[in-house]
């Protein structure tokens, strides 16, 4: 059936010069809506839609203007067939939708791409599309993607070690439809600043406390994977008041075993990754695809997006010198002592649902044994055939189960 549906759309399709006339009319009167925001950016974007042609958009000295073809040096460049592109466009579909059913690709600098309907606005926005943001928040200038409609219930979402808001995609576009999403690059990643100084749980949340004071957020679900768990249960340790319900998704706790490098580790100081450490693109697609059981469910250009954020933001000395900082301070981590995390963890109060994969290399499955016995009164589930990104290998289930948690009125666990 999916056969013949790609058939009639092929024999439906207008000419190509009707498309070409088609996306360049969308184009100019995007331009014609340039946002102030855009005098702050120096970029050039392509939009490429294959047999209809290419046209690059560039912002330079508060100006917008379009050129016919691929312009060398672009930042980013957005594929889509000349029916998709000119949809998005028009403000038709959203990019993020056509995005995740793989009828748009993304590659470059993937929050540029993002950030494009607040600097070219659409004629008209889905609530669930998007809107990027900049705030100042505990001193650092900080970037968040927002998506719903606010007085909705709000949902924040924390990413992982070396990833950015644009790992939680599919969630902001599920969670968006009744809930007020914020995604966050946490401090040292993606688009926010990168200060030189450990990024360790207690800074993490810290900041993020004063994020929820800027935005004027009295309380949030907090939703992270990987080591944004980790800081969703710091947060939900030092400032319960700020949190309704935990999700965490084979969030990174501290060692048990393993640890004898941490005299080592604690020698070596970050600073010294200012130096360039190139990281090749295929080199990023294939450490990811390790982190999923089954790579084959996350599309190849959502590979691609990520490998390019990572080894975009990586290439920056402060890049590389925040990613090391915060690699080492999970690693270094007390478990047990007065400041030591299995210790400190019983003291949650807030409902948490824990979520591990069970092919998952990063984090052991071992960790959810340790966390029944310090929270008993958690919720603490395995995703079957699930490595370490379950947003991305398995959303379905993923977001079944955590809207069911929201929707649950979990009671506060006893301390």
């Amino acid at each position: 059936m999916r056969g013949l549906q790609d058939i009639l759309r092929v024999l439906r399709r207008p000419p190509a010069g009707e498309d070409a006339r088609a996306i360049e009319t969308a184009l100019r009167a995007r331009i014609a809506r340039t946002s102030d925001r855009a005098a702050l950016r120096r970029a050039g974007i392509v939009f490429d839609a294959g047999h209809a042609g290419a046209w690059t958009v560039e912002l330079r000295k508060g100006r917008a203007s379009l050129s016919a073809g691929r312009a060398r040096g672009a930042d980013s460049t957005v594929f889509a067939d000349a029916e998709t592109l000119a949809a998005v466009l028009e403000g038709r579909v959203t990019g993020l939708q056509a995005f995740l059913e793989g009828r748009l690709t993304m590659r470059g600098n993937i929050a540029l791409v993002l950030e494009v309907d607040d600097l070219l606005p659409p004629p008209s926005r889905d609530p669930r599309a998007p809107r990027c943001h900049r705030v100042m928040a505990d001193g650092v200038r900080s970037f968040y993607l927002e998506a719903g409609r606010r007085g909705a219930p709000v949902v924040v979402l924390l990413h992982g070690l070396g990833a950015t808001s644009s790992s939680f995609l599919p969630t902001v576009w599920d969670l968006s439809a009744d809930h007020h999403v914020i995604a966050v690059d946490l401090p040292g990643f993606g688009e926010s600043d990168k200060p030189v100084r450990p990024l360790h749980p207690e800074f993490f949340a810290r900041w993020l406390v004063a994020l929820l004071d800027a935005l004027s957020i009295e309380k949030a679900h907090v939703v992270g994977n990987s080591m944004g768990g980790r800081v969703a249960l710091e947060v939900g340790i030092r400032s319960p008041s700020r949190v309704d319900h935990l999700v965490l998704l084979a969030p990174s706790l501290a060692w048990r075993r393993y640890r004898a490098a941490v005299g080592l580790v604690r020698l070596l100081r970050p600073e010294i990754a200012i130096t360039p450490l190139p990281v090749l693109h295929r080199m990023a697609v294939g450490v990811l695809r390790s982190l999923f059981a089954q790579p084959r469910r996350v599309s190849q250009a959502a590979m691609d997006a990520a490998a390019d954020e990572f080894v975009r933001v990586f290439a920056s000395p402060r890049g590389r010198v925040a990613f090391f900082h915060a690699a080492r301070e999970i690693y270094l981590e007390d478990p047990h002592g007065t400041r030591g995390f299995w210790d400190r963890l019983p003291t949650l109060s807030r409902p948490a649902l824990f979520l591990f994969g069970d092919r998952d290399w990063l984090v052991p499955r071992a960790f959810a044994r340790h966390v029944r016995r310090a929270l008993p009164s958690a919720r603490c589930e395995m995703l079957h055939d699930c490595g370490h990104v379950p947003q991305f290998e398995l959303p379905d289930e993923t977001h079944r189960r955590m809207r069911a948690f929201f929707a649950s009125g979990a009671r506060p666990l006893s301390s």
